[in-house]
């Protein structure tokens, strides 16, 4: 028979439970805490942009088509931009830009197909829609149409994968900034999927099988 003086012990622990889980999720102060959707979306995002920068310039170097360049160029200076601000987020709230959970730990749960590509795509577990180390030494090695083509494929199915966390996070959090960063990412990155198409269909080729599930 439990004592009543146990009571309130039972109380206090589970008081101290929940203090506990809500400044992981909402920090201190009420700003995002270490393991929030938010935080988690800041630093997956901020490492998925500097993959697209990096395949940009890679292609940009190229000589491409001016298209295609200024494609490059657009892509390097939003994305770049944009990581910015999701780092600057993180030392706003008081975060490390990098934790010890895994990728997408954030969106558990929610799913995010992310390994469903022909050319490879990403591993099980990482990010969707980023190109393998393979993929990336093929584009470095490609040359000409081979390269923009390439380009546009990998590219294409790595905004996908943009698109897809950018809807996850409007599922999970309701933080003004981070909201209205997620909706342009979809808005912007799903138009320059619509023109990469049209540029690969100019091209004579098509996209890989999207990783984007229907609506």
């Amino acid at each position: 028979m439990e004592k009543p003086a146990s009571k309130p012990i039972l109380i206090v622990c589970g008081v101290l439970v929940l203090a506990l889980a809500a400044f992981f999720l909402f920090g201190r102060d009420g700003t995002p805490g270490d393991t929030s959707p938010e935080a988690g979306f800041a630093r997956d995002m901020a490492t998925h942009h500097a993959q697209a920068v990096d395949m940009s310039f890679i292609v940009r170097d190229k000589g491409p088509a001016k298209e295609i360049r200024n494609l490059a160029f657009d892509i390097i200076n939003t994305q770049a931009n944009q990581r910015g601000m999701f780092l600057g987020w993180l030392q706003q709230w008081g975060l490390d830009q990098a934790s010890g959970q895994k990728p997408m730990a954030w969106m558990s749960g929610h799913g995010h197909g992310g390994t469903a590509t022909p050319a490879g795509g990403a591993a099980p577990g990482s990010m969707p829609g980023m190109a393998t180390p393979q993929e990336l030494t093929q584009l470095k090695q490609a040359q000409g149409t081979q390269a923009e083509v390439l380009f546009l494929q990998l590219m294409i199915r790595h905004h996908e994968g943009g698109v897809q966390m950018a809807e996850g996070l409007l599922k999970l959090s309701t933080r003004a900034e981070v909201v209205s960063m997620a909706q342009k990412i979809v808005q912007g990155q799903s138009g320059e999927i619509k023109l990469m198409t049209e540029l690969l269909k100019q091209r004579g080729a098509q996209p890989y099988p999207s990783i984007l599930k229907p609506q």
